[in-house]
């Protein structure tokens, strides 16, 4: 990140500088208030370190600079003991944070690197956010990916003709809403889409429920009732899990697809039907007809026009754009001005390599889930988002970060500086020629470790 640093003691500024340096950000010192409110002009950091008292007006006047130039950015006060009170005031008004003097260096840049890593989610959310905007919506349809770029390619062409549509994708792909959108950009968007899953209604029943039926046309049939066919009329007829649908069903249909004629159980009357016909399925029906369960002459006469949908385990970098649309479809704010939840990286990470077996329909029900349970939290928590029992062993976890070498360093040298004590008895001169060090340094150095040759 750039940080700004106000501070009027040098060896603060120059100490604290050179660590947050070496942590990788870039480092703007200044040391009075006019200094200060110049840089955040010229400069735009991304973050504010500012001493409260230096001279001018002091670091007050540095953060409401700043909160009034960008409310997103952090600003942390450095203090004294005598001030923390105003700290705590200052953070009502919009500070993230405060070091109280003497601090250790090293706590300061673990305590920048926190808000590094929470704006870097915010500014991720805030990218998907508007890659969201930026795609060419179809429908609600959501997808960058390659694999779905041809399915809108497809649905974009087929669309406004009246030609049979056949969708093919497993379970939870979304075949309804692609269904819906081609009939909302069909040259009939105004007339009625009708469903009608195949799978979900016994023999008799789905025939009725296909071409109606006269009142007495079978024992429950005490009124007349139109049927989906005669009912998606001068729109969309929707037939999901054809590969259900029986084969004595499947006779009738074919009549209906080839004259667009049709007649109620029970009548004698036959009726023209003015309608299109688009058809889903979640196994391959060359198959079906192979095995005998689909007749050929259907399958011909419904796969016109082929649409495959992908897999969301094929959808290379979708997840994180539907999990943010439906984040924002379902969110449902407890407090006024209560903002929507975010998702971590890492759980992002891991949610991409998640096979996601129920494909859309289960990323939508772990979004959803995830937004009834979450806690106070400003993230959805991962064990909400991801299976937790033996489904899938195909993720390790990601760190979202490791610790900085100098960290790892200064932890190596010090338990070395306890073996040679051990090794010496806690003899210092002998210690240090162990070491290759003098005395002097040796000194300088347990001391700056804390380690106390007693102990």
């Amino acid at each position: 990140m750039k940080i700004l640093l106000a501070e009027d003691e040098v060896t603060i500024a120059v100490t604290l500088t050179d660590s947050l340096t070496d942590a990788g950000h870039q480092v703007v010192h200044v040391s009075d208030t006019d200094a200060a409110l110049a840089s955040l002009e010229a400069d735009a950091p991304d973050l504010v370190l500012t001493d409260i008292r230096m001279p001018g007006k002091g670091g007050m006047a540095v953060l409401e600079r700043s909160v009034a130039l960008d409310p997103t950015r952090a600003v942390i006060l450095i203090t004294g003991y005598a001030s923390v009170d105003q700290a705590v005031e200052a953070m009502s008004k919009g500070a993230a944070w405060y070091v109280q003097k003497p601090f250790r260096n090293d706590a300061v840049v673990d305590l920048v690197g926190r808000f590094g890593r929470s704006r870097e989610i915010e500014a991720e959310n805030r990218e998907l956010k508007q890659r969201l905007q930026r795609l060419e919506s179809i429908e609600g349809l959501v997808g960058a990916s390659p694999a779905m770029q041809k399915v809108f390619d497809r649905l974009r062409t087929v669309a406004p003709t009246e030609a049979t549509v056949l969708i093919e994708g497993e379970s939870g792909t979304g075949k309804e809403r692609v269904a819906l959108a081609l009939h909302r950009l069909s040259s009939r968007p105004d007339g009625p889409f009708i469903a009608l899953s195949c799978a979900a209604l016994p023999e008799s029943l789905l025939e009725a429920e296909l071409f109606g039926h006269e009142k007495g046309a079978f024992t429950d049939a005490h009124r007349e009732k139109k049927g989906r066919v005669e009912l998606a009329g001068g729109g969309t007829l929707f037939l999901d899990d054809i590969d259900d649908m029986p084969l004595t069903v499947q006779v009738k249909l074919l009549r209906v697809l080839q004259e667009r004629t049709f007649e109620r159980l029970g009548s004698e009357r036959t009726q023209t039907v003015d309608m299109r016909v688009i058809a889903a399925t979640k196994v391959p029906l060359r198959e079906a007809v192979r095995g005998g369960t689909f007749r050929e002459d259907l399958f011909y006469r419904i796969n016109v026009v082929p649409l495959p949908l992908p897999p969301l385990r094929d959808r290379a970098g979708d997840v994180a754009l539907l999990a943010q649309a439906m984040i924002e479809r379902y969110f449902q704010p407890r407090t006024a001005g209560e903002a929507p939840p975010t998702i971590a990286r890492t759980t992002l990470q891991l949610m991409e390599r998640y096979p996601w077996p129920g494909n859309v329909r289960e990323l939508e029900n772990a979004i959803q889930r995830a937004l009834a349970l979450r806690g106070d939290g400003r993230e959805l928590a991962r064990e909400h988002l991801l299976p937790i029992d033996d489904r899938w062993r195909g993720a390790t976890e990601v760190p979202e970060t490791i610790a900085p070498l100098r960290e790892v360093l200064r932890e190596a040298e010090a338990e070395h500086l306890r073996r040679a004590l051990e090794l010496t008895g806690g003899h210092r001169t002998q210690s240090a020629e162990l070491l290759g060090i003098s005395r002097k340094v040796l000194w300088e150095k347990l001391k700056d470790h804390g380690i106390d040759v007693e102990e």
